[in-house]
């Protein structure tokens, strides 16, 4: 039997949980088990912890065929628990280094105490770690083993079960269970403190206690479930009936209940405010049903409000509370007129646009900060025209992009007047990264992020932790996503990235990149013409080479010696340069432009169009490789500088090891494999096939329909998707020109 049983419940934290069973499994000591709740989630958690569970023995996984709720689900846990000693910890939390080695310490040298209480910390999104502020009472002083009422002040500690380890027979003879609805901490919390005979404390931070910035706590949900606090101190008080012997904890638990009732009442975004008259009676019916004889009111304050809640005195109280408030907004008014004042910056066209009525037939578009028209953005444009041509389609593009935009494409050039009023009154606003600051998000306006690639590089907050994101404002970052109503995905890994780097209120729509409709479903002839466009003949292999920026350089340095690397293939070979501008100044490389062996095509329209005529890509950490997969041909991962890549950018996971295909860390490298065709051999192909599976997920050339359905014209049913082994992908070179002959 293992030493320690942790039981995790699971839900809809599909962004956290690696991080979380990470902590876990990383712990240098060893002897526990790991109980995992899947509660119904409807993310991808479930899956997570199934591949986990694949990796190791320790970790066993419950999947509940309906959702329980927190309590319930930990009871599932609790009754698989083989463990000496059983630890909670909620999913979206983590273990601090180390943490189950001092514990199991403690545990030992206090000679297996009914419940240790450990130290926690809360960590925030922007990195700050703030301490728990009643540390102090965790700190060792008087004998190592004590019953709560040697140390009473312990019952004034954050009622939460993760912060404590409790001996499983304890429990058993206890019959303590979690109750289900909202504040279920509080009844095992407290019956399990005081009936405790042996105590111990273990003054360490054991456990990381993540603040969510939006979602994840029940504590900032607007609900009536708050009135559930009354059946968990019913639940209390029942079982101090049920054990006379306890009868000395009335009054402290009594403190702690209407402490509690207030502190629901008083905190902004717990209570309806319809709902706040009925808690407030409630709370003081309970307060005359329980109220200890001898019971003496706190000092103060705090003491006139237990006064009227024993009094029923809803009146008095919130005439005490708009008081309060009324001072707190004449100390805030001058930060209100430097508000306003910044707001008018941005100048009175646009002030007075926004004071009209929103146009809900006006959608605005932006690709790239607004430098092309491309990408998702531009495939939901032409996705939209056709299921609703009555929407108004306007595309945002900078000053010294205007000559780029195709004929026909309505366009207001950034920062003009019609480009503030398109802004200010479009009922929906699409970009593929982030308009500007000075947007302002309007009530019944609609954001839609459609991003524009799969992260294999960190993203969002998680830049937080690499060199590369020093002149970041994370900050100001999320105040812009704050504005965002829908975020795009292609695949189950980026909605789990997003949802955790960019932790805003937004909706997921899970439908595919609208751009990869194009490839999914491109024909032989749509081969034909991309190849055509760039002059490649029949029979001329195309290789397209797309390197990624890296922030550590200051300007574009090819990581390849392009003229030798075109002597190496052959004149039947041509590079497609696709990236930042290359400049070569050679005149070999100048010839080899001039045959047409060489190709900068970085400054081509539509990318999708280079995939399509291109045989196989070459590339490093570009996100390219996700979108090229789709088109089941041969990818070289050319990294020679990943060390330094991975160390200063950051990645998800490492292409070393999980490429989509054959991986080169030098040129020589490189041209072995191009001149053997080991790229494209049986061992490429299977790593190519399971990176498609995983990142491929939702492309099947109907992305653009499910979003232009569900955003513009508010349907809430998805279409299905076509099954992954059924779904068309556009022939080869080789292939299309068989066909186009053939036809």
């Amino acid at each position: 039997m293992p030493r320690l049983s942790l039981v995790v419940p699971v839900y809809k934290v599909q962004g956290y949980l690696p991080e979380c069973l990470d902590s876990l499994l990383g712990q240098d000591y060893t002897d526990f088990e790991i109980i995992a709740v899947d509660d119904c989630s409807p993310d991808g958690s479930g899956a997570i912890l199934d591949q986990y569970a694949a990796r190791d023995a320790r970790i066993h996984v419950i999947h509940l065929t309906e959702n329980v709720g927190l309590g319930r689900a930990r009871n599932a846990g609790l009754e698989r628990a083989q463990g000496d000693y059983v630890l909670f910890l909620d999913s979206d939390d983590t273990l601090s280094d180390g943490a189950l080695a001092a514990i199991a310490d403690r545990l030992e040298a206090t000679g297996d105490p009914e419940i240790l209480v450990y130290d926690y910390a809360r960590t925030y999104w922007d990195g700050e770690i703030r301490p728990n502020q009643r540390a102090e009472l965790l700190r060792s002083e008087g004998p190592d083993v004590f019953r709560l009422a040697d140390r009473p002040e312990l019952l004034n500690l954050l009622q939460i079960v993760w912060n404590k380890a409790y001996r499983r027979d304890f429990i058993a003879r206890t019959g303590l269970t979690f109750p289900p609805g909202y504040y279920e901490d509080a009844p095992w919390t407290f019956c399990s403190m005081i009936s405790a005979e042996r105590m111990a404390v273990l003054d360490r931070v054991c456990v990381l206690y993540r603040q969510r910035r939006e979602g994840g706590n029940i504590l900032k949900t607007v609900s009536r479930k708050h009135f559930d606090v009354f059946d968990q101190y019913r639940r209390v008080f029942d079982y101090l009936d049920a054990h006379p012997e306890l009868d000395e904890w009335r009054g402290p638990l009594f403190r702690k209940m209407v402490d509690h009732y207030l502190t629901v009442l008083e905190r902004p975004g717990r209570l309806p405010q319809s709902a706040r008259a009925e808690f407030f009676h409630r709370a003081s019916a309970d307060y005359r049903d329980r109220l200890p004889k001898g019971f003496q009111r706190p000092a103060g304050g705090r003491g006139h409000k237990y006064a009227m809640l024993e009094r029923d005195a809803y009146a008095t109280m919130t005439g005490a509370t708009a008081a309060v408030k009324f001072r707190r907004k004449v100390r805030n008014g001058a930060a209100a007129a430097i508000s306003r004042s910044k707001r008018g910056a941005v100048g009175m066209s646009y002030q007075s646009q926004l004071r009209l009525p929103l146009d809900e037939n006006l959608a605005v578009f932006s690709a790239y900060w607004s430098r092309s028209v491309s990408c998702n953005p531009a495939a939901i444009d032409a996705e939209l025209a056709r299921l609703a041509p009555g929407i108004r389609r306007v595309w945002a593009v900078r000053a010294d992009s205007v000559d780029g935009v195709p004929e026909g494409v309505e366009h207001v050039r950034v920062g003009s007047r019609a480009y503030w009023a398109a802004v200010a009154r479009a009922k929906y606003l699409v970009n593929n990264v982030n308009f500007a600051d000075t947007v302002v998000k309007r009530e019944g306006q609609i954001h839609l992020q459609t991003h524009h690639g799969t992260p294999l590089k960190t993203m969002g907050l998680d830049q937080q932790k690499y060199p590369a994101s020093t002149h970041m404002n994370f900050a100001k970052l999320l105040e812009r996503c704050d504005r965002w109503d829908f975020s795009l995905s292609s695949n189950s890994f980026s909605t789990a990235v997003w949802e955790r780097v960019y932790p805003c209120s937004y909706t997921t729509l899970e439908t595919g990149y609208p751009r990869n409709d194009f490839l999914v479903n491109a024909t032989a002839e749509d081969v034909r013409r991309a190849r055509a466009a760039l002059g490649l003949a029949d029979g001329t292999r195309a290789m397209l080479y797309m390197p990624t920026h890296r922030e550590y350089q200051p300007g574009f340095t090819p990581a390849l010696d392009l003229a030798r690397l075109a002597d190496e293939l052959g004149p039947d070979v041509t590079l497609l340069i696709r990236g930042h501008y290359f400049y070569g100044s050679s005149p070999h490389i100048a010839e080899l432009r001039r045959s047409g062996r060489i190709l900068d095509v970085s400054g081509h329209g539509r990318v999708e169009e280079l995939y399509l005529a291109a045989d196989a890509l070459i590339t490093d950490y570009s996100s390219a490789m996700f979108d090229y997969a789709l088109l089941d041909r041969p990818i070289i991962v050319y990294a020679p500088d990943w060390d330094i890549y991975s160390a200063v950018r950051g990645t998800y996971f490492n292409l070393l090891e999980e490429p989509p295909g054959a991986v080169a860390t030098t040129q020589a490298e490189l041209i072995r494999l191009l001149g053997s065709r080991e790229y494209d051999g049986p061992e490429a192909t299977e790593r190519r096939a399971g990176f498609r599976l995983r990142f491929c997920e939702f492309d099947d050339g109907h992305a653009a329909e499910r979003v232009v359905r569900r955003v513009f014209l508010g349907e809430e049913t998805a279409l299905p998707f076509v099954p992954f082994t059924e779904r068309p992908h556009a022939p080869t070179p080789d292939q299309a020109l068989e066909l186009v002959e053939r036809a």
